[in-house]
């Protein structure tokens, strides 16, 4: 017991240690994955704001479709419902997919008996981070444009994107770790990224399960659904975190599980990395 207490605690202190370097590599990771191209990081913005364009081309323009409306009685128009959902989403799997092939894409500093291998999701995480700092600020720049000012529960969304950092954070270090011996888990991970972009309530309301009280809970089950049901709350509803205390209560006892989970994985496993990368 003693021993898994100290994988659990030594990782939150490796990552801490190591703050001023993880934030360096992170910085250097976000230029050089587009040096070489005229553009540079300008692709790192354009994709998902293109993203967002033909979605709302096709269901707003293309299908018509209607404004969202919440509990509160506020209507919202689909473009600003469906941008608040996609800007979570977007960071949720850059994220994940990046920090999946950490080890891989960084496997000769694995190698290197006195690099601290545990920072390398971090790493990860951080640099995807900055594209969605980006993004926060054009939801609240289109939630402006359609009437929706900043009010203290805006403040929230800084603490949902906190919860999606460390959500991402406790799942890279499973998914890190048996990538290395699995390399299939890559191709797993993104078909499930996009079968869980569909069953997290981002461009289709969650209003739709009303009456089917079994599907809402299964829904609910989905930890991102809590980040983005949030998003959205915090800019159309005033609602505050605190109002859902059994969904926030189910958010951090499953992610603390995940991450003492990912940790004993990861330190399980790092002595074999060397070895087969």
């Amino acid at each position: 017991m003693s021993a898994i207490l100290k994988k659990m605690f030594s990782l939150p202190g490796e990552l801490w240690n190591s703050r001023r370097l993880i934030w360096s590599l992170s910085k250097n990771d976000f230029k050089t994955r587009y040096a070489g191209s005229y553009l540079g990081i300008v692709w790192a913005f354009v994709q998902p704001v293109i993203t967002i364009l033909v979605y709302w081309l096709v269901f707003e323009k293309g299908f018509s479709a209607k404004p969202e409306m919440f509990k509160a009685g506020v209507e919202v128009p689909f473009v600003v419902y469906l941008t608040s959902g996609l800007v979570p989403w977007f960071f949720f799997s850059e994220a994940v997919a990046s920090s999946t092939n950490a080890l891989l894409e960084y496997n000769y500093l694995v190698k290197k008996v006195v690099f601290k291998i545990s920072i390398l999701p971090m790493i990860k995480i951080i640099a995807a981070s900055f594209i969605h700092v980006f993004f926060v600020g054009v939801l609240l720049v289109i939630a402006f444009i359609y009437g929706y000012g900043l009010s203290l529960y805006t403040l929230q969304l800084v603490y949902y994107s906190l919860c999606l950092f460390i959500l991402v954070l406790a799942l890279s270090y499973t998914l890190c770790s048996v990538v290395v011996f699995f390399r299939d888990l890559s191709q797993i991970v993104s078909i499930g990224l996009q079968l869980g972009m569909w069953a997290t309530p981002i461009m289709w309301s969650f209003s739709r399960t009303e009456g089917h009280e079994v599907l809402a809970f299964v829904f609910k089950l989905n930890p991102v659904f809590y980040v983005v049901n949030g998003y959205r709350e915090s800019l159309f509803e005033g609602v505050g975190f605190w109002m859902h205390p059994g969904l926030t209560a189910y958010f951090w006892i499953f992610t603390v599980v995940l991450f003492i989970f990912g940790t004993i994985v990861f330190k399980r496993l790092k002595p074999h990395f060397a070895d087969v990368l």
